[in-house]
């Protein structure tokens, strides 16, 4: 096999990185009948303006697509989590909020997501995590 470049290895190990941190996460909080996902949607939605985006921008944030994330959503809506919110503006655009059961269930996830990322990145590893965070938010993230 030829040899690969950078980009490439850096992008095959980001996405290794990443189904393992799916993994441990969803390991962590199912205790909390999260999934990784629900709990970036309930998170995303906790950081924005009023607590609610529109589904697209929702969906960019977790990196799903619309179809996705409305799919994601409904059950959230179902038990209390989310709400839909129609745009006073915009009929044809929907607004997702977030309802007191997220933000509840959002505050106890809380701890296990730390604890999580501290299993997968200990507090040693700090200096290195924020040199990878600026390189992952050149490359796209939003999490500052």
């Amino acid at each position: 096999m030829e040899n690969i470049s950078t980009s490439l290895k850096f992008f095959l190990n980001l996405t290794m990185t990443q189904a393992l941190i799916a993994r441990r996460f969803d390991a962590r909080l199912s205790f909390h009948s999260l999934s990784l996902n629900d709990f970036m949607i309930l998170f995303h939605l906790s950081q924005a303006p009023d607590e609610k985006l529109r589904r697209i921008d929702l969906a960019e944030k977790v990196g799903l697509s619309a179809s996705a994330i409305t799919k994601k959503i409904s059950p959230l809506e179902k038990i209390g989590m989310v709400e839909k919110e129609a745009n006073a503006r915009d009929a044809r655009v929907s607004l997702v909020k977030l309802a007191k059961g997220g933000k509840r269930i959002l505050e106890e996830a809380m701890s296990s997501a730390e604890m999580a990322a501290e299993e997968l990145y200990p507090k040693e590893k700090e200096q290195k995590l924020e040199a990878s965070n600026q390189v992952l938010i050149e490359l796209g993230g939003s999490v500052r």
